[in-house]
């Protein structure tokens, strides 16, 4: 009932938890690439392919561009070679997607680039992992595309000049454009659904009911072209056509109330101020789990840690008392389907790996998204990007009580006696903020040995305007919005090597399930 000894930590806390750089340690297999080693890719891609490139905050969809840059991870069987059996070293090296739109077939290329800290070879792995060349309509949409067909959206709202400022009192620079995904229902569409909200804080519970589809195939932004138009329930051939329809009298008009630049009922400022601090967490003799470098030690736990730019965080070499039970657990998607009877959400199967769950996980709140106490991290990418970008305070660490204890037991008929176990676990946490859904995900080791992966969701949810039979897909949540019904579905690779190596398995997870017991 009793600790008499320290803390495992505290007597090894100057050897154990001090970290102390360099990428000699085994954990660094798995270590993520640094600011400096993603230049220097970069640099030497830019030498070496012999095409024209350009900076992604530039880049036209018709010109080349480097999309991303991360850490290619070394094949399983060398890795575990070097870790268990004092094997060579595996080659660290660097896995980079590149945009070519400026060639005669363009297309998407993945080339592994190595060796770090300095390469001076490239190999295109495109054919041999996918088959065949990549068709370049399967890129994901980067920053700069989505500004440009909201840009190009927005450009055709003047062709409907007295509906835009008599129904919305604005000529669409108060507005802000949502896109559905995916663009189209076959392979090689990108049709794109463009749903306007009303620009202001939370604008994803302001809808005002007009979505525009665009055909934006075209490599050429000028051959662009709108497809479609819906307001309210209506379908459109374009905006002009919209705005005769309208002239004529013939549009039922959806009177939204201007939101405030606070989002009014989408603010998130507590309506009522809290009158004092809740409870909170110490540690008496300070942590009792150790981080050097990418590795984390607790209790009887080892295991080293990362964070994909596309698919967010992942954990390796899982070990329990020093046995691996995992060579991998890592998120690999999380997906959302929508429900409406507007043509936006109508369409939408959100993959969220297209908006990058890694890049996008934020920097935490200390105190709010993690205890004040955590070990807070900070993360890069370069992703979509002309630099490196360093998300700071991006992953926590820390340790909690558990709910329960592990056991007890109070006997007071025989002879009284009682007997009980605390449980704490420790937590790696980020948080992916993709639009308008913010993703928790929390890797959890017990002191049973059990681990656990789960995903909280937070955030706002995506609405559409409450018009006929909107009530069948979902709940009015306010005047003239729909809360549509969708489902969230988080696909997990778990590599588990639980009494010698094994292989993956890959876990789904649904948002009526948001715990997954490994």
């Amino acid at each position: 009932m009793t600790q008499k000894k320290p803390p495992v930590c505290e007597s090894q806390h100057q050897d154990l938890c001090v970290n102390k750089g360099g990428h000699d340690k085994p954990s660094l297999v798995f270590a993520d690439l640094t600011p400096e080693e993603m230049v220097q890719v970069k640099k030497y891609l830019w030498d070496k392919l012999g095409v024209p490139l350009v900076e992604p905050c530039e880049a036209k969809p018709s010109n080349n561009s480097i999309y991303s840059i991360a850490l290619h991870l070394p094949p399983k069987a060398e890795v575990l070679q070097f870790l268990d059996h004092r094997g060579r070293k595996p080659t660290r090296e660097a896995l980079a997607v590149v945009h070519f739109g400026n060639q005669k077939e363009p297309n998407i290329t993945e080339y592994v680039v190595g060796p770090l800290p300095k390469p001076n070879c490239h190999k295109d792995i495109t054919k041999e992992k996918y088959g065949g060349k990549l068709p370049y309509h399967r890129r994901f949409f980067t920053e700069n595309e989505r500004k440009e067909i909201n840009m190009f959206v927005n450009k055709n709202f003047s062709e409907a000049p007295n509906f835009m400022h008599r129904v919305f009192d604005c000529n669409g620079t108060d507005l802000v454009g949502i896109l559905a995904a995916p663009p189209g229902f076959k392979s090689g569409d990108r049709n794109v659904w463009v749903a306007q909200f009303q620009n202001v804080s939370g604008a994803y519970l302001h809808p005002i009911g007009l979505e525009v589809q665009v055909n934006v195939s075209s490599l050429n932004a000028s051959e662009w072209k709108v497809l479609k138009v819906f307001y309210n329930g209506q379908y459109f051939k374009d905006m002009e056509d919209l705005e005769r329809q309208f002239n004529e009298g013939k549009v039922e008009v959806a009177k939204v109330k201007k939101a405030p630049q606070d989002g009014g009922y989408a603010s998130l400022k507590p309506k009522v101020p809290p009158k004092w601090p809740g409870p909170l967490q110490y540690e008496p003799r300070g942590p009792r789990y150790c981080l050097r470098d990418n590795q984390v030690t607790f209790m009887s736990w080892r295991f080293t840690f990362g964070m994909e730019a596309n698919r967010g965080p992942r954990v390796f070499d899982v070990r329990f008392k020093g046995e691996r039970i995992a060579y991998e657990l890592s998120v690999q998607d999380a997906s959302a389907l929508y429900g409406s009877n507007s043509p936006g959400l109508m369409v939408t199967r959100y993959m969220d790996l297209s908006s990058a769950l890694g890049k996008e996980a934020l920097n935490l709140t200390r105190g709010v998204d993690c205890p004040h106490l955590a070990t807070y991290l900070d993360q890069h990418y370069l992703l979509d990007s002309s630099k490196p970008i360093t998300r700071k305070d991006s992953i926590c660490i820390f340790e909690q009580n558990a709910d329960v204890p592990v056991r007890r037991h109070y006997d007071h008929l025989a002879s009284a006696f009682y007997g009980g176990l605390v449980d704490s676990v420790l937590v790696f946490r980020s948080i992916s903020v993709i639009g308008n859904q913010d993703y928790i995900w929390d890797f959890v080791f017990h002191q049973n040995g059990a681990v656990a992966v789960s995903m909280h969701a937070s955030g706002y949810i995506l609405t559409s305007l409450f018009f006929d039979d909107a009530a069948d897909f979902g709940n009015q949540v306010q005047e003239l919005v729909l809360g549509p019904m969708h489902t969230h579905n988080i696909h997990y690779k778990a590599d588990l090597d639980v009494g010698g190596k094994c292989g993956f398995v890959f876990l789904r997870e649904c948002s009526n399930a948001s715990l997954l017991n490994i």
